[in-house]
């Protein structure tokens, strides 16, 4: 699978409930929609098309909040008794430039309004970020601000079509979509009834500083991981913590690279130093001046898995190295975000002063580290969160520093509105050897409309996923994880945390 198509799939990564019978309503035809009126935003196009056996009303729309900004959105609301009454706004996908409209069919054909917006500037490759070169506002509305210019136009117009209420709104995305799920629960708390946040790079620019230490230690001479490596390391790690296709429990497996290092004389089956060094990078995470874990790392288990490692961090060879999505995203961050500047190598940048300044830069615009949720609570919210433990493009365990920072900041338990998963042998929001499907927008509907708080799940084999894994797997909220009790898998709290 291609870079490009895990970026879509982690954008795409979402399973559905069952809709609900909407209540009738006095419908406006849906090519009138085209003279709605909105704020500094245009109707394109509304044309009623069929989509399997419903008829849906097929909205676009151009938002032009600032002089600068170019922002595209659609929105497709089921006719008549087919809509649920319930309206879905699906995030996007790394840095996005196109609506992702690949996630509405589904969305639709279950009773739901569903809108996206391709984050205000339209680019067929994901990973490019040369649109923000002298564009501030572009990289405004992408941060933040297309979100809120889609969930008003998208509210405004399905009460212009359906001519009632909404009875409930939901957020859902992974990737850069759990961006943008959290940076919704902290920006804009009373938009949304509930949110599913996955994998969420809320610590985008962190994100990008890990990535440079990271290619920076691959670049020196010798500190390739090149395949033989990389199965040396996941054979080893699933040795030494459990044995099986992949790590049940990663909170307790304190897996140490340097175990295998090159003794002398030994050529093979071993790590030169280079490489030890490349790979404690990858798992240690970046470091402070002080030597303390600033980013986390990523967890060991599937540095061979197609689709991991060779896909984000390494490339599938030294020559393919910068071809790697983790490369591509984090060298044209520093370029176009931090630098604004195209010939910038961040290979070559000093991880001290030089990087924090580009980080705090793009913190202000794109990250959403804010651990008080306290007016999403309020308003009534309820936050899923989820993460693979073998995700290879963002750390598992920045899921579990936001969760933590959130407990913190709110004084203690706060499961009455929030819980956060991890999925032991998961990539990046799918595929991996462990079962990772689960019906994510079914539990949380069922939490925010019958209050009933998503505990134990199981989540079964989905398409991507990797051969030789288990057909279902059971799932705890975090801290606690799955541990076998009488033949079965029961939640029990962890004994270390991440």
């Amino acid at each position: 699978m291609s870079a490009r198509s895990l970026m879509l799939a982690g954008a795409a990564v979402l399973v559905l409930g069952l809709a609900g019978p909407a209540a009738a309503h006095a419908e406006t035809a849906c090519a009138d929609l085209a003279n709605t009126t909105l704020a500094h935003a245009e109707v394109t196009k509304a044309v009623a098309e069929a989509v399997g056996d419903k008829q849906v009303c097929k909205i676009s729309v151009t938002s032009k909040p600032t002089p600068d900004s170019d922002i595209r959105l659609e929105l497709w609301i089921p006719e008549g008794s087919a809509w649920n009454g319930k309206f879905v706004q699906v995030g996007n996908g790394g840095f996005a430039g196109s609506v992702p409209v690949v996630q509405f069919g589904r969305l639709v054909r279950a009773g739901y309004a569903v809108a996206g917006t391709d984050d205000g500037h339209q680019d067929a490759v994901g990973t490019n970020a040369s649109w923000a070169l002298g564009h501030p506002e572009k990289v405004t509305d992408f941060g933040w601000r297309s979100l809120k210019e889609t969930t008003d136009a998208s509210k405004a117009l399905i009460a212009a079509k359906m001519g009632g209420k909404i009875n409930r709104s939901y957020f859902i995305g992974c990737s850069d979509g759990g961006r943008e799920a959290l940076m919704e629960a902290q920006r804009f708390p009373n938009d949304f009834d509930g949110i599913v946040a996955g994998a969420p790079a809320n610590y985008m620019s962190r994100l990008f500083g890990l990535s440079a230490v990271q290619q920076q230690a691959l670049a020196k001479p010798g500190g390739y991981l090149g395949p033989a490596q990389r199965e040396l390391l996941q054979k080893s790690a699933l040795a030494q913590c459990g044995g099986e296709a992949f790590i049940r429990d990663p909170m307790s497996c304190h897996f140490d690279p340097g175990a295998l290092a090159c003794k002398a004389g030994q050529t093979e089956g071993c790590l030169t130093a280079p490489q030890v060094a490349s790979a404690k990078a990858m798992y240690d995470g970046r470091k402070d001046a002080r030597g303390k874990i600033a980013f986390p790392g990523y967890s060991p288990g599937a540095e061979a898995i197609n689709g991991s490692w060779n896909a984000w961090i390494t490339g599938p060879s030294q020559e393919t190295n910068s071809r790697a999505a983790g490369y591509q995203f984090s060298s044209n961050a520093f370029k176009y975000f931090g630098f604004q500047d195209p010939n910038f190598d961040f290979l070559k940048m000093d991880m001290g002063a030089q990087y924090e300044g580009a980080r705090k830069k793009m913190e202000a615009v794109l990250d959403a580290p804010d651990p008080n949720l306290s007016a999403f609570r309020k308003h009534g919210g309820k936050l899923i969160q989820y993460h693979g433990w073998n995700d290879s493009a963002i750390p598992p365990r920045s899921s579990i520093r936001y969760y933590e920072d959130v407990r913190k900041t709110m004084g203690g338990d706060v499961g009455g509105f929030y819980k956060l998963y991890l999925i032991p042998g998961m990539l990046h929001c799918a595929g991996g050897v462990g079962p990772s499907g689960v019906e994510w927008v079914a539990a949380l509907d069922s939490w925010v409309v019958d209050n009933k708080a998503p505990g134990q799940l199981t989540a079964v084999a989905s398409p991507g996923q990797t051969p030789g894994g288990p057909p279902s797997q059971e799932l705890c909220p975090y801290p606690a994880v799955a541990k076998k009790s009488g033949g079965a898998f029961v939640c029990t709290l962890a004994k270390t945390k991440g």
